[in-house]
């Protein structure tokens, strides 16, 4: 017979965990391993609640593994080192996201694409191991995988980017949509969408938000500093961007069509997609054929990039738009999540609101 989540390890932990694909959290204790040689243990302060964090708990990519401890925009202040760590010291600040591990080794990956690794370990529900996430009282990891904190940066609001942020960051990055003067669009004005676009206006670049809503357009261009806004339902607002865009993000998780989204491409313009919907796209070719176009996707980016990103948003002053709020507020804030009821990302103060029993 295995061992239980509280007898595994040696330290113990409190968390709040879902046991089945009700997606209900509740208190758990459970155990962490002791700190390795290589290790890092921070106590965790706040923990950003993610979209795939509501998918993951109800099982709605059918790989849940219960009782599954959620989060991955984990930030917090070191507690322990092991004694080959030269990255931080007891006392800072730091955080961790969407990956713990991988094999550091493979060709896939190189030395800063540990995300694309084959044997990458995610922060909670890992394929190949027993991983739990940041709702909990503390965390630990390998020092590679952990991201350092800019002085005076805020841990509330820069949580979210360890997920969000990055999500959108590396495919600005990557797919070249970062030079100033250019016009690229961003699909929905969540939690991921409202951080793009204060990256890319960072950026120099112009931005579109194309959104299902048309009461989210004041915030996009008044408080995000989007420079127009397309209301995807309305067949002649989407009309007058036909052409017009060098690039796009599509931050959207919903199903929803990709044909009027490759309309607003220039030629040679890409689509990226950084959300995850459960059902598959249609996608004919011939709007891509007509235009030289591309569809893309990003997942995350490494631990390299992220630490830039974090830099980036730190010197640019970018966080996330947050709603605080305690931990035995989470299954309301699930609820809320799965009817897009937030502006724009929930964050979980851990610190002072995970006690024990």
């Amino acid at each position: 017979m295995g061992s239980s989540p509280e007898t595994e390890h040696a330290v113990k932990a409190l968390g709040y965990a879902a046991r089945d694909t009700s997606g209900v959290l509740s208190p758990i204790n459970f155990s962490r391993r002791e700190t390795g040689d290589e290790d890092v243990r921070f106590k965790v302060l706040y923990c950003g609640v993610c979209h795939s964090d509501l998918h993951s708990v109800r099982n709605e990519w059918h790989n849940a593994k219960y009782p599954m401890i959620p989060g991955h925009e984990i930030v917090g202040v070191v507690t322990e080192v092991g004694s080959k760590v030269k990255k931080v010291k007891v006392g800072d600040k730091v955080g961790v996201g969407c990956m713990v591990g991988c094999c550091h080794s493979c060709d896939q990956c190189g030395a800063d694409q540990e995300q694309y690794c084959p044997k990458m370990v995610q922060t909670y529900n890992d394929s190949s191991m027993v991983t739990y996430g940041g709702y909990s009282d503390h965390m630990v990891a390998n020092e590679h995988f952990i991201v350092t904190w800019p002085k005076d940066y805020p841990l509330d609001g820069g949580a979210p980017l360890l997920c969000a942020g990055i999500t959108v960051y590396s495919p600005i990055r990557y797919y070249g949509l970062d030079k100033p003067g250019m016009h690229v669009g961003v699909v929905g004005l969540g939690g991921l969408g409202h951080v793009a676009v204060k990256f890319l206006k960072a950026l120099g670049v112009k931005v579109t938000v194309i959104s299902t809503s048309p009461e989210k357009k004041e915030e996009a261009i008044n408080t995000f500093g989007a420079d127009s806004f397309l209301v995807s339902r309305d067949q002649a607002q989407m009309q007058s961007g036909v052409g017009s865009m060098d690039g796009i993000i599509d931050t959207v998780s919903a199903d929803h069509p990709l044909v009027p989204l490759i309309a607003l491409l220039k030629p040679n313009g890409k689509l990226v997609l950084v959300g995850g919907p459960t059902k598959p796209y249609e996608l004919p070719a011939f709007p891509l054929l007509f235009g030289r176009k591309m569809v893309g996707g990003s997942l995350i980016g490494g631990i390299k990039e992220t630490q830039e990103m974090i830099e980036f948003a730190a010197k640019h002053n970018i966080t996330a738009a947050i709603e605080l709020i305690p931990i035995e507020y989470i299954n309301t804030a699930m609820e809320r999540l799965a009817k897009t009821d937030v502006r724009y990302r929930f964050v979980i103060d851990i610190g002072n609101t995970l006690k024990a029993a």
